[in-house]
């Protein structure tokens, strides 16, 4: 099955609203405080830079706004075009000024994240991980030891997106293991992801400077496929992230 991704930054935007909904404009301009707006509002940007690319859409504002991410009653993000449901599956993950949207075909269980990678207190380790993750992380050389925590983290919130339960399942519940196999030519190394009394995902994951990505789905993807888009104002081929 085929995985497409796309990640944004915030210099990626447009000044203008107009490639929002008149419904999305309202639902931004209600939440209180700035953060948390800059942070939605870039997440939309690359579900909808993703969807008009994925499905063959111009990048036109008209055409951007007639595309809408709406929430499930799980919480997870469901795509619209001119209020249908579009043919393809998304998931969302933001982190620092950067938003990555994954896309698949309609109706797999998919799941993304993008996790920096930064330190974390043996505290957190033993109130997240399963005793195995611990020790994973423990036998990691030092220099690698934060990044590999940052993966397993990562894929585990993947998996719990896919489940569409998010953080209100116990992490511990959800097992990463690491695929002994090479890494595929654009840097994507391969994962398994077991939830105990549910599925098996598999899926990849990978390093790119102090960020981790990792995607899993259902059925069992290929490594996913970087989105070519095209600029917003100019129509010339570009990525942005």
């Amino acid at each position: 099955m085929d995985v497409y991704w796309l990640e944004q930054t915030e210099d990626c935007m447009p000044e203008d609203d107009d490639w929002l909904s008149a419904n999305e404009v309202l639902r931004m301009h209600a939440m209180r405080f700035a953060k948390r707006r800059n942070e939605w509002r870039l997440g939309r940007w690359t579900a909808k830079t993703a969807l008009a690319t994925y499905l063959g859409h111009p990048m036109q504002p008209r055409v951007l706004a007639k595309i809408e991410i709406r929430p499930a009653a799980s919480g997870a993000p469901e795509a619209f075009v001119v209020d249908k449901p579009a043919a393809l599956t998304i998931s969302l993950s933001h982190r620092d000024g950067r938003a990555a949207c994954a896309a698949g075909p309609f109706g797999a269980q998919l799941g993304c994240d993008l996790e920096s990678v930064e330190p974390h207190s043996d505290a957190f380790v033993a109130a997240y991980f399963t005793a195995t993750a611990q020790a994973l992380v423990a036998k990691a050389p030092e220099y690698a030891r934060q990044q590999c925590l940052a993966m397993l983290w990562s894929a585990k919130e993947s998996a719990l997106k896919a489940l569409h339960t998010g953080l209100r399942l116990d992490t511990r519940c959800v097992i990463v293991n690491l695929e002994p196999t090479a890494i595929d030519l654009n840097g994507w190394s391969p994962l398994h992801v077991r939830c105990i009394n549910g599925p098996v995902f598999r899926g990849w994951w990978q390093s790119a400077g102090s960020f981790v990505r990792t995607m899993v789905a259902h059925p069992e993807p290929n490594s996913p496929i970087f989105l070519e888009v095209q600029h917003f104002s100019s129509g010339r081929a570009s990525r942005c992230a």
